[in-house]
This record gives structure tokens, C-alpha cells and sequence, in this order.
């Protein structure tokens, strides 16, 4: 698991995040308040969201790698499962955390955490076949 497995599974996981919130756009709009003009997020032209996304998939992807190859995670079930958990059971809390005192939407965790968690386990999973 090298350089170039952490780039395509954080790849992979910015993949995945680009379908999550093409389906879940309208739900995600209206419980974040982003401001949106024709149906549209008013910053969705900005490059810089999609540039810090993918970075920051990537360097996920590098942490992941760096704890699978630690814990001797190496099968694809296992990274599916270890992926899925840190997403879960890491991330999400830091969101519902962060939304809670934020006066955020229940919904909000719920499609940002769903993210976190299914993103993880994609990039778990894509990290196992190198």
C-alpha cells in the first residue's frame, strides 16, 4: 500500500462524496442553509471546496493507510469494516459535536456523518486492493 494506493482510494472516496451529494443535493442545501441560487449551492463554481475536498480525501486516505499497515489490516473485508468504523465511530462524532453546538440540523449529521462514515469505508476498501 503506497503513494499511489492513498491517492486512488482518496480518489475513490471524493468519488463517492460527488455521487452522496449529487443524491442527497436538495436535503443537503436545506438543512446546511448554504446559500443557493437557481437550485444551485451561490459558491458551486468556486474551485476551492472541490480542491480541499480532494485533499483532504487524500490525506485521509494516507492516515488509513498508515493505521491499516500498522494494525495489519490487509483483506478487504477488513478494510471495509475498518474504514466503515473509523468513519462512524471517529468522524462522525467530531461532526455531531461540532453541528450540535453549532445549533445545526439533526439532518445535517445524518448526511455529513452518513458521508464520513461510507466515504471511510470506501477509502478502507480501496486501500485493501494494493
Amino acid at each position: 500500500m503506497g503513494f499511489l494506493a492513498v491517492v486512488i482510494a482518496g480518489i475513490a472516496g471524493f468519488m463517492f462524496g460527488a455521487v452522496w451529494y449529487t443524491v442527497l443535493a436538495k436535503p443537503w442545501m436545506e438543512a446546511s442553509g448554504v446559500p443557493v441560487i437557481d437550485g444551485k449551492p451561490t459558491n458551486s463554481a468556486n474551485p476551492l471546496p472541490y480542491i480541499t475536498s480532494i485533499v483532504g480525501a487524500i490525506l485521509v486516505a494516507g492516515m488509513m493507510r498508515h493505521v491499516f499497515s500498522l494494525s495489519g489490516i490487509d483483506s478487504v473485508g477488513e478494510g471495509l469494516v475498518s474504514g466503515f468504523g473509523i468513519g462512524l465511530f471517529l468522524v462522525t462524532p467530531w461532526i455531531a459535536t461540532f453541528y450540535g453546538f453549532g445549533a445545526r440540523p439533526f439532518r445535517l449529521v445524518l448526511i455529513d456523518g452518513g458521508y464520513a462514515t461510507f466515504g471511510c469505508a470506501v477509502i478502507g476498501t480501496a486501500l485493501t486492493f494494493f
